[in-house]
């Protein structure tokens, strides 16, 4: 059973630090997805190859003894090789379900813009539904469950891009930084060396946790208020064609209250809003093709929307 109060707010310092034994660098890509885990949602990562994506969603799970499994797409992966298919078992003599890598706890989906839409659609609607029909009989999925979707910013030929509606599915969208030069230097010099972690969490204590947030941090009215005037300001600057919709305003509310949790706090303040501005609101705005042309970016707009809406001051 999960203790309360201060020690769980340890065993979430505990976390990071057992995850930080194998991934140096990129602690925000690291907190996005833990709130992630904790509040049910999943997320969108960009980044080049040869970042350790693989490494550090594997450390995570092991750290919170979640199933794990992942998914190379390609244009010729279906539906089918992601949900799983329905057999006839001649043994047996009926049909079975065999599942695919979707039945799990945390998956990542590498380069999911390399799939064609259909499967894209398939694996998205699975991921808000929380579950698969499949052969008439509907199937739930493992819980707690999470994926980590990513996608290369270079590489533009033979990829599918998400459209905006499914990006939004994501509460999250992470970038993975190069790393400094020390920080590299540490990868290198730490070369083929495997460090033994810690489990801190199991998965129903996840489920455990995630009803606590829910039953017990509270988001004061003008804190709201505030959330939903930056969400509206992301969507009506001129450079923008598409901003935030009530779906980002409602990742505000459950991504900040889990960080308050994971802080030891069973409140949201304002610092807990425009942390988490970036990551869930980047992939939300679409801009217009002149803002493109100028090399404007979705986080040029949301720095100068936290900059133009004024916080409350209680």
């Amino acid at each position: 059973m999960v203790e309360h109060d201060k020690d769980v707010y340890q065993q979430f310092r505990q976390l990071h630090d057992e995850v930080h034994k194998r991934v140096i660098g990129n602690d925000e890509v690291i907190q996005c997805i833990i709130i992630s885990i904790f509040t049910g949602g999943h997320i969108l990562l960009e980044s080049v190859p040869g970042m350790g994506k693989t490494v550090l969603t594997k450390t995570v799970a092991e750290t919170m003894e979640m199933d794990f499994k992942r998914i190379q797409c390609t244009p010729d992966i279906t539906a089918t090789d992601i949900i799983g298919r329905i057999r006839y078992d001649e043994a047996e003599r009926e049909k079975v379900l065999e599942k695919g890598p979707l039945f799990t706890n945390l998956l990542l989906v590498d380069e999911i813009n390399r799939a064609q839409p259909l499967t894209q659609s398939a694996l998205l609607e699975a991921m808000a539904e929380g579950e698969v029909t499949l052969g008439g009989v509907t199937h739930t999925l493992t819980q707690p469950f999470t994926v980590i979707a990513t996608q290369n910013p270079v590489e533009q030929l033979g990829t599918y891009p998400l459209p905006e509606a499914q990006k939004d599915r994501f509460l999250f969208k992470a970038v993975m930084q190069y790393l400094t030069l020390e920080e590299e230097m540490a990868i290198v010099k730490t070369q083929g060396k495997r460090e033994d972690i810690s489990t801190i969490f199991n998965p129903p204590e996840i489920l455990i946790i995630r009803e606590e947030i829910e039953k017990n941090v509270t988001i004061s009215d003008s804190i709201l208020e505030y959330t939903i005037k930056i969400v509206e300001g992301s969507r009506i600057r001129r450079e923008v064609d598409i901003g935030g919709s009530p779906r980002a305003s409602v990742a505000f509310t459950q991504a900040s209250k889990t960080k308050a949790f994971l802080e030891g706090r069973d409140y949201v303040t304002v610092e807990d809003i425009k942390s988490l501005a970036f990551p869930i609101l980047r992939h939300r705005i679409m801009l217009n093709p002149d803002s493109k042309d100028f090399g404007v970016t979705p986080d040029d707009i949301i720095a100068k929307v936290l900059e133009h809406v004024e916080p409350p001051v209680d």
